[in-house]
């Protein structure tokens, strides 16, 4: 009889990790080693058939889809930003939530014209500016986003909010509500054929946490 088939999960170092840990724990499912602490990008668990692979947040969907993971977790503000094809988003693991947002100084995004706009999420600010006709040129930034607006690089910014204190600290304030973000579980479509029931019962088993209960996998 064939045991049981691998199963590569990707996950992101930081706050999603933290969030997916306690619901690998319902499944059954421990990291062998602390990623904080270990320079391994690729992580053993207890589990023989399953390992876990470490990378940035905004890569987890592109090696899912490219099957260099069969299963990822990833926010739901990094799912909108990617455009690739080739993933199932089976489950909101409703974890690390905070919400896409505008903003910047008050009435910033009120008066005529061109806005300008900040942000790492390209594709959703053209999206939500043209959907509501409003003229923007986007500005791609890495980091320190809250800085485009006081030096005048942008008029505003486009940014995940979670507490909204760093926004109050720098001066600026929310305008308009984009989406709520989670993470989601996201499947690669070919490990959904070729690995079918091992996904399916990992799927299963981590719906099953995130709903309180307990279910190895």
């Amino acid at each position: 009889m064939a045991g049981p088939q691998n199963l590569t999960i990707a996950l992101s170092k930081g706050r999603i990790f933290k969030d997916t840990l306690p619901l690998l724990e319902r499944v059954g499912i421990r990291p062998s080693d602390d990623p904080d602490t270990s320079r391994k990008l690729i992580l053993d668990t207890n589990e023989p058939h399953i390992k876990l692979v470490i990378i940035r947040a905004s890569d987890v969907p592109t090696y899912v889809e490219y099957g260099a993971a069969d299963l990822g977790v990833a926010g739901k503000d990094v799912l909108m930003e990617h455009s690739g094809e080739g993933l199932y988003e089976p489950l909101d693991l409703g974890i690390a939530r905070c919400r896409l947002m505008v903003a910047g100084r008050p009435g910033a995004a009120d008066g005529p014209g061109r806005l300008r706009v900040a942000t790492k999420y390209v594709h959703s600010a053209r999206a939500f500016f043209a959907a509501k006709g409003v003229q923007a040129e986007v500005i791609k930034l890495y980091g320190s986003m809250e800085l485009a607006p006081i030096v005048g690089l942008a008029d505003c910014i486009v940014d995940v909010v979670d507490t909204g204190n760093t926004l109050k600290a720098n001066g600026l304030v929310p305008l308009e509500h984009m989406a709520d973000i989670s993470s989601r579980l996201v499947v690669n479509r070919a490990s959904m054929k070729m690995k079918h029931e091992a996904v399916k019962r990992f799927i299963a088993a981590m719906r099953d946490a995130v709903a309180g209960g307990t279910e190895e996998v």
